[in-house]
């Protein structure tokens, strides 16, 4: 990843045929198309390969997150479980619709840990909402078990984790509704852009009227569509989708890709004393967009990251002191700092979390360093970059 690296002919194709037409909206002037219709391509080809039964393109994977909540009935003071280790995504998102985000511990996959998520669990508990970061998956199956015996909503975010699988199943599909970011730096890019994927019907039709204002889409006037309830503009628009359509069609290209270069990264530093992997849970395949390993402590890992970047070795992110990605500098989401008044059911049910207790987060993430993988790499360049890795890490070690 990105997929940008490797933008050629095929996207440029796709591009063309929205100019040529001129309708850049997914919605209406079908008869300027010229049989065009990006977002119903990719929204195909993705049920196809994520194996669901039905796709909704949005303009962001916070879009996706927040239609995926809305479109399932989440609402004002609903709890969702997300781990403490995401991107502010998650949370804003939850906050959007006016449910609560309710913060907890991860383990050694860098994702929810299902102990901590049971503890979690209220009577106004709705969501678990795993976010497979780093192109590894949580655990599951354990996730699902817990759902299930609570009547709870498994929501996928595998913003980070496109063409990953669990059992079989790509990420995504395994819970009751999954989302995918297609922004500018994930494996497949849109330029802007985002997809839910459900088997469930119902959740599908809310997500396609939530989208566009609440239109039903019945009939070939837009002007006289009926709107069976409230909406927003979520839409992607028909360039982005073209951009995305191309990108979508390479991407077992790009997951052979990452692999390959992933491989031989992790050949090389495996046996290095003291250096632990972050684990993927039984059943799991990673799509290999990072590499993530543990020091033996917090001190090395950032003494390892400043010299991995001393020496060249650009994209090895220590997400301990992160702003975007780790709970410990979300001060806006803990200091509660909001432009508009929060709903009282936020304000009432938002954890204090300046008193959280989460040491068990920062045990994982303290120690961790997330290596990119990029896509554009020669040979020799993985190579050479895995001979540096090798030489910094053991001197530290």
């Amino acid at each position: 990843m990105p997929g940008f690296e490797l933008f050629g002919e095929q996207e440029k194709k796709e591009v063309q045929d929205v100019l040529d037409s001129g309708v850049l909206m997914r919605y209406g002037f079908d008869n300027m198309r010229n049989g065009h219709w990006k977002t119903k391509e990719l929204e195909a080809a993705i049920t196809r390969r994520m194996q669901t039964k039905h796709a909704q393109l949005l303009s962001s994977g916070t879009a996706a997150l927040t239609v995926a909540l809305a479109s399932a009935g989440i609402g004002a003071g609903d709890e969702v479980i997300i781990p403490t280790f995401t991107f502010v995504a998650s949370f804003e998102s939850i906050l959007a619709i006016g449910a609560v985000p309710i913060l907890v511990d991860i383990n050694d996959t860098l994702t929810l840990d299902p102990v901590a998520v049971k503890q979690a669990i209220t009577k106004n508990t709705k969501v678990v909402m795993p976010v497979h970061m780093c192109g590894s998956m949580a655990d599951l199956l354990a996730l699902k078990t817990i759902c299930d015996e609570h009547g709870l909503l498994l929501l996928e975010d595998a913003c980070q984790a496109i063409g990953a699988s669990y059992e079989g199943k790509p990420v995504g599909s395994y819970g009751d509704l999954g989302c995918f970011s297609f922004d500018a730096v994930k494996t497949i890019t849109c330029g802007e852009g985002g997809a839910l994927i459900t088997n469930n019907k119902k959740y599908y039709i809310n997500a396609d009227h939530y989208s566009d204002h609440g239109h039903d889409h019945v009939g070939k006037d837009r002007g006289a569509e009926g709107h069976p309830f409230l909406g927003y503009n979520y839409r992607i628009s028909e360039l982005n989708a073209a951009v995305g359509l191309a990108q979508f069609k390479r991407l077992d290209e790009f997951l052979s890709i990452q692999e390959h270069n992933y491989s031989i990264l992790r050949n090389a530093l495996e046996p290095i004393e003291g250096l632990v992997f972050r684990k993927v849970p039984a059943g799991g395949i990673e799509n290999y967009s990072f590499l993530s390993f543990f020091l033996p402590d917090e001190e090395k890992a950032k003494v390892a990251q400043i010299a991995l970047t001393e020496a060249g070795i650009d994209g090895c992110f220590y997400w301990y002191d992160n702003n975007w990605h780790y709970y410990r500098k979300w001060e806006h989401l803990i200091n509660r700092d909001s432009l508009g008044k929060l709903p009282n059911e936020v304000i009432k049910q938002l954890p204090d979390f300046k008193k959280a207790d989460f040491s068990k987060s920062d045990y994982w993430v303290g120690r961790n360093i997330s290596c990119l993988i990029k896509l554009s790499w020669s040979e020799a360049e993985v190579n050479e970059r895995a001979g540096k890795m090798v030489v910094v890490l053991n001197k530290i070690l």
